[in-house]
This record gives structure tokens, C-alpha cells and sequence, in this order.
């Protein structure tokens, strides 16, 4: 019978090992099923373990998440998105024996990346094959972060399956998983050969423009080059940026909700600060990494709070814009969280029935503007492709009329940096909002407001101001049978873990009716 032993305190220069030996001296193989580091304790940081021990001449039983297959289904389940949830939704269709059609309005990953660097460096957009679409979604330049709020049965299975296409053994354990987005762009491959060699058919370069109905009964699907593909059940797993796709259900009556989401701007310092102000005098210590941290500040007259979001040691400020003349900022980490910088995003929560009531869109329509207005501040400043950027304390307490605005520091982003006002192109009211919050986090995190960091903009894609309301127990539309909204496009997940899970959850829906 093996044993948990749980919220086991290792320091850092110790080994778990030896506190396993001490604890059953006749002891068989272990498994970590939680690692973390906690650096509270100013004169001695450690790290925290749970570990399953089995006794001596015993095997752990690993779980191994067989599915049961069904024989002839009568349908193939159409699925739209080749992020988290389209991607896990096939899956396990295809695990469970049911055959499915896949449509990606872009490439894969391999030409993806291509289409990207163009616009990384020459600042040509491809609107098919950028930061937010293509094989793989946003969660493909977003660090591969596996961090969730959420409590699903699926977690482990999702996890598992990562692993089992290459992600490193170590997600399944660590209190703050992550893949890194050069390791992840290996990891999607492997799954979409997997499912083509298991009855998934996938159709990239190919966008879904129009949902068929019968009355309010979803029936399939059109495609850009005029091929309709026919079934009763439809996963719309399209992301949170594609607005073209949501006005399109919006117009064939589907019922939308507006839905409170965050925006703001991505706060960039070097790495070493960010792990000096965590570790203190074990900033270098060789096992601690990269550091990482995680701000709120709530207040409590105005409701609004203002906080941390992907948070990217190590990492790159990335451009990621959809439209030719909108700008949007992002952050990635690889594996290895080796960039000299860390950021985050620093972000305004936005109520939607405050600040726009009955207008479903309202909060679309805000996105949209605030990202022309940083295109527009780039284009008046001389640039193309570059980021809108501020120096951190020229932020928060405005330019010297005399000296000037301070220049920046050569930064993470691949596209470079122009330096411009933000604390003039936001609103106000975010603004202000951002200021109270920065002061408040030099307050929790003395050094974080320093001389030589600096704020990007805009921070505006954390989530989709729009959600496709569906049924709790059936995850059907509320007001079309057969339509699936899935993952973060729907306003149900919030990173690649929650919409891959998002994406199984439907799937078995759509299996217990076949």
C-alpha cells in the first residue's frame, strides 16, 4: 500500500530523497504529484512536496485514462478551431472512436511560424497566420502556461496526453506548469498526426464563414470555398479574437451575452530585479530559475480591481495583433525562461453591465478602438510594426517638461519599441486605475517600481468580451440544438488547460448522445 505524504518542506540545498529515506527507510519508487517553491521565509527558501511513496517490492499504478469506443457512430462531429478545445474535442472523439472533421481558418504550425516572423520583422500582417490564429491558437505564444483556477476531473487526462506528445513529465506535478512555446510547437504536430492517423479529417487554409440551419437546428456548416459539410453537432472553438465569426452568429440570431472582461498594458523589467525582489540574497541560486510573481490590488469603492495575468519569466513582450490596423501586446517564455526580462500583464477589470448595459458588443467596440488608437500613435511616431512603450515611472507620474520622456532600454520584443505616451492614449479612467495599482504593488513588492522598467501596449486580448450562452448541463447553444460554444472565443475558458478541458467536456456531451 503506498503512502502520501503531503506539504513535505525541502530546502533548497537539500534533497528529497534523502527526507524519503528518513521518513521509510524501506521504501519502493515515488511520485510527485505537487512541487512548488516557497521563498516567504526571508533566510530560508524551499521547496514544497507532495510525493506518493510505495512500500518496498511494490510498483506505483499509474493512471493510464483508457477510453471506451463506441462502434459505427451515425454522425461526424464538425469542430472549428484548432486551439486548446477544438484540438482536445477531437481528441477524444478520436479516442473514443468516433470519427470527426477539424477546420483551422490557418496553417499548421510549421507555416504559421513563417507568417509570424514576417511580421515580426517587416511588420506585414497575414490575417490568417499570426499570435491569435493558426494551428495551435493563442496558447501557442503565450508560454505554453498550463495554470488554472479551475477543478475538472479532466486535468490529469490532459495533462497526461501533453506529456505523451512530448511536453516535459514535469506539468503533471508542478504547482505552475508550463510547456514554453518552442517546446509546445513540437508538441502539436505529434497530436495532429495522431488524430489524422485515428479518423480526423483537417482542413486548414480553410475558414468556416456561415453555421446552416434548419429552423434552430444546427445541420453544418459552409466554408470559405463554398464546400458544406453536414452534421447535427458543431464545435465552435474559434478563439477570442475571431469577431468576424461571433458577428456572424449574432446575425443568424444565436444568442450572445456581453461579458465583463480586462485590458491594460504589459509591465516589462529585467529578470535579475524580479528575482532579487523574490529570492533576495538567493536570487542566484542555480535550482530557483526564473522567478515569477502574481499582484492584485481590489478597490473597494469603485468595484474595480486591477491585476497580474500571464505572467512570462523569462520572456518576450510579443506583438499580436488580427487586423492590419489595430496593435495588441502579448508575452511568451520558452522552456528554458532564459530572456534576461520578465513580464506580465497589468490589467483593469471592465464590468460589462456598468460601463455598457444593454449593448452586447459594447465591449468589443472598446477593444477595437483602443487597439486603432495604439496603431495610429505608431504610425504618427514614424513606425510600422513596433510596439507603443513607456518608461514605467514616465507612466505613473507623467513626462519632465523640461528633460523630456526617459528613453527606453532595449527590451524582450522581437518587432522593437517606439516611445509613446500611454498614459495619454489610454482612458482615464484605466489610467488611473493602472497608477493606483502599480503604486500599490511597490508596496507588496518593494523594487518593483524602478527606473528601468517599462510598460507596452495595448494588453487587450486577456478574453473575450462576448459569450455564446449555452445550456449548463447540455453545453448546447440555449437558442440553436447542435451548436457547441467551446474554450475562451465562447466565454468559457481562460487559458489552455480550462478550454482543453472545456473541449473534452463537450465532446463527451456530444458522445453520450451518438
Amino acid at each position: 500500500m503506498s503512502k502520501i505524504f503531503q506539504n513535505l518542506e525541502i530546502p533548497i540545498d537539500n534533497d528529497l530523497e534523502e527526507k524519503l529515506q528518513w521518513l521509510m527507510p524501506e521504501h519502493g519508487p515515488y511520485r510527485i504529484l505537487r512541487q512548488s517553491v516557497d521563498a516567504r521565509r526571508s533566510h530560508s527558501p524551499h521547496f514544497v512536496y507532495t510525493v506518493e511513496v510505495a512500500e518496498k517490492g511494490e510498483a506505483l499504478s499509474l493512471p493510464e485514462f483508457k477510453m471506451e469506443r463506441l462502434e459505427n457512430p451515425k454522425e461526424k462531429p464538425l469542430i472549428v478551431g484548432t486551439g486548446p478545445a477544438g484540438l482536445f474535442a477531437a481528441l477524444r472523439f478520436v479516442e473514443r472512436g468516433v470519427p470527426c472533421v477539424l477546420f483551422e481558418r490557418g496553417s499548421d504550425s510549421g507555416e504559421r511560424i513563417k507568417g509570424i516572423n514576417q511580421y515580426w520583422r517587416y511588420g506585414k500582417l497575414d490575417p490568417r497566420n499570426n499570435v491569435c490564429f493558426g494551428e495551435g491558437g493563442a496558447g501557442l505564444y503565450s508560454d505554453g502556461k498550463l495554470i488554472t483556477r479551475i477543478k475538472s476531473p479532466h486535468i490529469p487526462y490532459v495533462m497526461n496526453r501533453l506529456v505523451q506528445f512530448g511536453a516535459p513529465e514535469e506539468i503533471q506535478w508542478l504547482s505552475n506548469p508550463h510547456v514554453g512555446s518552442d517546446r509546445i510547437r513540437r508538441v502539436i504536430p505529434k497530436l495532429r498526426e495522431f488524430l489524422r492517423a485515428n479518423g480526423c479529417e483537417i482542413h486548414f487554409n480553410t475558414q468556416v464563414t456561415e453555421v446552416l440551419l434548419e429552423g434552430k437546428q444546427v445541420v453544418g456548416v459552409r466554408t470559405e470555398h463554398g464546400t458544406e459539410f453536414r452534421s447535427p453537432h458543431v464545435v465552435m472553438a474559434t478563439g477570442h479574437s475571431a469577431e468576424d465569426m461571433i458577428n456572424h452568429l449574432r446575425d443568424i440570431g444565436v444568442k450572445l451575452d456581453g461579458k465583463s472582461f480586462a485590458m491594460g498594458l504589459r509591465v516589462e523589467h529585467s529578470q535579475a530585479s524580479i528575482n532579487k525582489i523574490q529570492y533576495r540574497q538567493f536570487s542566484e541560486h542555480p535550482k530557483l530559475g526564473a522567478a515569477n510573481y502574481k499582484l492584485a490590488h481590489h478597490d473597494n469603492k469603485s468595484g474595480i480591481g486591477v491585476y497580474s495575468f500571464c505572467m512570462c519569466p523569462g520572456g518576450y513582450v510579443l506583438s499580436s495583433g488580427t487586423e492590419a490596423d489595430g496593435i495588441v501586446c502579448n508575452g511568451m517564455s520558452n522552456y528554458n525562461r532564459n530572456s534576461p526580462f520578465a513580464n506580465a500583464a497589468i490589467v483593469v477589470s471592465i464590468d460589462h453591465e456598468k460601463n455598457f448595459g444593454d449593448d452586447v458588443f459594447g465591449g468589443m467596440k472598446m477593444r477595437r478602438e483602443l487597439e486603432t488608437r495604439a496603431y495610429q500613435s505608431v504610425l504618427k511616431a514614424g513606425g510600422t510594426r513596433e510596439l507603443p512603450a513607456q518608461n514605467l515611472l514616465d507612466f505613473l507620474y507623467g513626462t519632465n517638461s523640461k528633460t523630456g520622456p526617459r528613453p527606453l532600454r532595449a527590451g524582450s520584443s522581437p518587432s522593437g519599441a517606439l516611445n509613446i505616451r500611454l498614459d495619454e492614449l489610454l482612458p482615464n479612467n484605466m489610467r488611473d486605475r493602472l497608477r493606483e495599482g502599480f503604486e500599490k504593488f511597490q508596496s507588496s513588492m518593494k523594487g518593483f517600481l524602478v527606473e528601468d522598467a517599462q510598460v507596452y501596449g495595448v494588453e487587450s486580448r486577456t478574453s473575450c468580451p462576448v459569450r455564446v450562452t449555452r445550456d449548463d448541463e447540455t453545453l448546447e447553444s440555449v437558442s440553436h440544438k447542435g451548436l457547441y460554444p467551446a474554450g475562451e472565443g465562447a466565454g468559457y475558458a481562460g487559458g489552455i488547460t480550462s478550454a482543453a478541458c472545456d473541449g473534452v467536456r463537450i465532446a463527451e456531451k456530444i458522445i453520450a448522445q451518438l
